[in-house]
């Protein structure tokens, strides 16, 4: 069983919610507190052993490439005024030569496209898929290493649930549970947004592990829900095929694709630290 060293970020989307910030800044590089949701993510597969990022970008997605970059002229900068603290603090921002790609979606055709478009990257290796909006929050056990985990006991493909609602399981894949162990339940199926009688309230929150094989299902270019290639229709055909597990997240969620969400998810971080905390919560208690 081969190791998890690649991961797909799909940056691609163009951020409509967050118009109109997001007319000339990605929606990942928002930050939460002080950091841009991408770095969160990106943060994330490293404390899982990652070792390539690979960014799948689109038009005006340039700000995400230059982050991960040296910054030159602000290094310099630092350096010569002896603020040494401040260079610190964006040390992690660089990813070492050859340890990211980036690659353009051309076409706005869903989230199993852009999935497809890292194919030649790929190769014939498991990979990770993560959703940068989708911000799981468990700092001393990051939502990625909990799944790598599970796909060294388990093998196969890989993905993380939570519970929902009932009455918001039409907005996510869905998974037709099988057994469980603890945290992980065997994956009999996967509904992409069941408008009635969803099989559970299990939905899969913007984390994967797949094996390499999902991508000659994904090259057939099926529509699905909203017209579009669904990574999620892809997956339910390996189902039965290769071993298919739900890691149940031990953590927070915050949905920094929803306005609220993002607001509450700042909030939440803030109140996390030492240097913010106090001022932070003193002025909500003034609301």
């Amino acid at each position: 069983m081969k190791p998890v060293r690649k991961a797909v970020f799909p940056v691609a989307g163009l951020g409509t919610r967050f118009l109109p910030a997001t007319k000339a800044v990605p929606k990942e590089m928002l930050p939460v507190v002080d950091k841009p949701l991408i770095q969160y993510a990106v943060d994330e597969a490293r404390a899982a052993g990652i070792e390539q990022m690979i960014f799948v970008t689109g038009r005006g997605k340039a700000a995400i490439e230059d982050y991960f970059d040296i910054p030159y002229e602000l290094q310099a900068t630092l350096n010569e005024k002896g603020k040494h603290d401040i260079l610190d603090l964006i040390a992690d921002t660089r990813l070492a030569p050859g340890h990211a790609a980036f690659i353009r979606q051309q076409e706005p055709l869903g989230l199993g496209h852009a999935v497809w478009c890292a194919r030649d990257l790929i190769g014939d290796e498991p990979f990770a898929v993560l959703l940068p909006d989708e911000l799981l929050w468990n700092p001393a056990s990051p939502c990625l290493k909990q799944m790598t985990e599970t796909y060294a006991a388990k093998g196969g493909n890989v993905v993380s649930v939570l519970e929902v609602p009932e009455a918001h399981t039409d907005r996510y894949g869905i998974v037709d549970p099988g057994a469980a162990d603890g945290a992980v339940t065997e994956v009999r199926g996967l509904v992409e947004k069941p408008k009635t009688n969803p099989p559970s309230r299990l939905a899969v929150v913007g984390r994967y592990i797949l094996q390499p094989e999902i991508m000659e299902l994904l090259a057939k270019g099926e529509r699905g829900a909203g017209n579009e290639i669904q990574l999620t229709d892809a997956m339910a055909k390996l189902i039965g095929v290769q071993p298919f597990h739900a890691q149940t997240f031990d953590g927070v969620r915050h949905d920094c694709g929803d306005k609220a969400g993002f607001i509450q998810a700042n909030v939440a971080l803030a109140l996390e630290r030492a240097d913010l905390a106090d001022d932070v919560r003193a002025f909500l208690k003034t609301l």
